[in-house]
């Protein structure tokens, strides 16, 4: 879909689900003791709380507490939800009709959908009455217009690449950033700093990566789809392409088809193109697989989110968020292109390319005694994909970091890991005194301690509360020659194992 034909589609759209309450949209809403009284433009009904266009403003009051007058009172025996999404095309065409047919096969309840090249629509209804329960509709927008429905009431959800300031925003999915080449292009491997010295146009000749004598020849999104932005955050600036295309699919067959160009996609994106290797700054492989994505191990990973506005959301909107953690939710997730966020084991002996970067990143600070001491406590555990990843300069949990504790909490509440000894492995990156770092891992690890603690103050018989180890800067994931290297460095990592085959302490 084209630029302007996507714009009248958004505009068609908010016209289409707006009617429900165009034409009987006046209500007064009175206090049950007759105190107050409201008047207003009905914006919507969740089965508990009127949400009112009034003289004051947006006001959302207790259905309890008032009685409903006008033309614009909704049924109160089943309440139409209107379910308004907007947002990155590929990511909602991708994900939304898995998922809401899994949320309402959960519920027991009956859905249509429609996926056409004019968006996306669902229709859900009680399967015994027959009465509609709630009206879905997806619309593919850009994150500025979606930031705008959602601020202005006009949408309630959105799908996007990032999170938005003064938004709410949940990752309900995992994809990758990868560099893409066209397949006869020589250039074997390129390190994350060569990257973005492209991609920033100041290594602009494929010779100063190890290929031809030819000019690098940029291509990229639009600056306002939401995946061009995530990379563009990472960089820190706009790419400078001399091609700009519509939507990832053409991306990719416009790559595959230019011998000189570069470009970032998505690994769900890839088509005809050849993924170009990335290494780190000191050429050890970074690779996107599954747990690397998971855990951001990978310096790429992206997060897919679907953002909420700071207001309450239709009670069927609330319930679909809360389905999304649910087994059947990943299920459905990782029936698409995406990885979804289910948590992953993986032994630790399947590991060997992080043994070999702290072999050969040991040097006066990481002795033969610090490795020993890592390899005999990874030896029989296994590694879990959530992990803890902090604020620059902080003890504080990142935004995804924070998902990932409420996610454990959870499943420890539950006793997912009975007759387990859960480690909360600390790491830090190389810069600076390695005792004041390992220090620093040890302080991280007994901070995410105390947060799954307080979130779990009473664990079911058999789970044992997780214990902390710290290592410093002894299991690099990358050079700290760079902030994202860095970055990757200080983390908590889970790691689990028979608990009668726990070390000596």
């Amino acid at each position: 879909m084209n630029r302007i034909l996507r714009r009248a589609a958004i505009i068609a759209a908010l016209l289409h689900f707006g009617a429900g309450f165009a034409a009987a949209q006046d209500v007064s809403l009175t206090a049950r003791d007759g105190s107050i009284r409201i008047d207003g433009s009905l914006q919507g009904y969740d089965g508990e709380f009127y949400r009112v266009d009034t003289a004051y403003g947006l006001l959302t009051l207790d259905g309890e507490g008032v009685i409903c007058e006008g033309p614009g009172c909704p049924d109160l025996t089943a309440p139409l939800a209107v379910i308004r999404v907007m947002g990155s095309e590929e990511v909602g065409r991708a994900l939304l009709p898995p998922l809401f047919a899994a949320f309402a096969e959960r519920r027991g309840l009956e859905v249509v959908q429609t996926l056409d090249a004019n968006g996306y629509q669902a229709d859900v209804s009680d399967p015994i009455t027959g009465k509609p329960l709630a009206k879905i509709s997806f619309t593919a927008a850009t994150p500025d217009e979606t930031r705008a429905a959602l601020l202005a009431g006009r949408a309630e959800l959105g799908v996007s690449a990032i999170s938005e300031p003064g938004l709410g925003a949940r990752a309900i999915a995992m994809d990758a950033l990868l560099p893409i080449v066209a397949s006869g292009n020589t250039v074997a491997k390129i390190s994350t700093a060569d990257l973005a010295a492209a991609l920033s146009g100041e290594i602009t000749n494929w010779r100063a990566l190890g290929g031809a004598d030819m000019p690098i020849v940029l291509h990229a999104l639009h600056s306002d789809d939401s995946t061009q932005q995530a990379l563009a955050a990472r960089l820190g600036r706009d790419v400078p392409a001399k091609e700009h295309h519509a939507d990832l699919a053409a991306l990719a067959a416009a790559v595959a088809r230019d011998p000189w160009a570069l470009a970032v996609t998505v690994q769900s994106a890839v088509g005809d193109a050849r993924p170009l290797p990335l290494t780190d700054s000191c050429g050890f492989p970074l690779l996107a697989t599954r747990l690397g994505i998971k855990a951001e191990d990978y310096p790429l990973s992206l997060p897919l989110y679907l953002v909420t506005p700071k207001r309450r959301l239709p009670l069927f909107a609330r319930e679909f968020l809360e389905f999304l953690p649910l087994p059947e939710a990943q299920v459905a997730i990782q029936s698409t292109a995406y990885i979804n966020r289910a948590p992953e084991r993986q032994p630790m002996t399947a590991d060997g390319l992080r043994l070999l970067n702290a072999i050969r990143g040991a040097g006066a600070d990481v002795g033969l005694a610090d490795l020993k001491r890592l390899a005999d406590r990874m030896a029989g555990a296994d590694r879990l994909s959530l992990t803890f990843r902090f604020e620059d300069g902080s003890s504080t949990l990142d935004a995804h970091s924070r998902e990932n504790l409420a996610h454990f909490s959870q499943l420890l509440a539950v006793g997912a890991y009975r007759d387990m000894d859960v480690v909360l492995a600390g790491f830090s990156d190389g810069a600076g005194d390695a005792a004041a770092n390992l220090a620093l891992s040890q302080s991280r690890a007994e901070s995410v301690a105390a947060a799954l603690a307080a979130a779990t103050p009473d664990l079911p018989e058999g789970q044992s509360p997780p214990r902390v180890e710290a290592f410093g800067e002894a299991l690099p994931m990358a050079c700290d020659t760079t902030a994202a290297g860095r970055r990757s460095n200080r983390r908590v990592e889970i790691w689990l194992r028979p608990a009668t085959n726990s070390p000596a302490p």
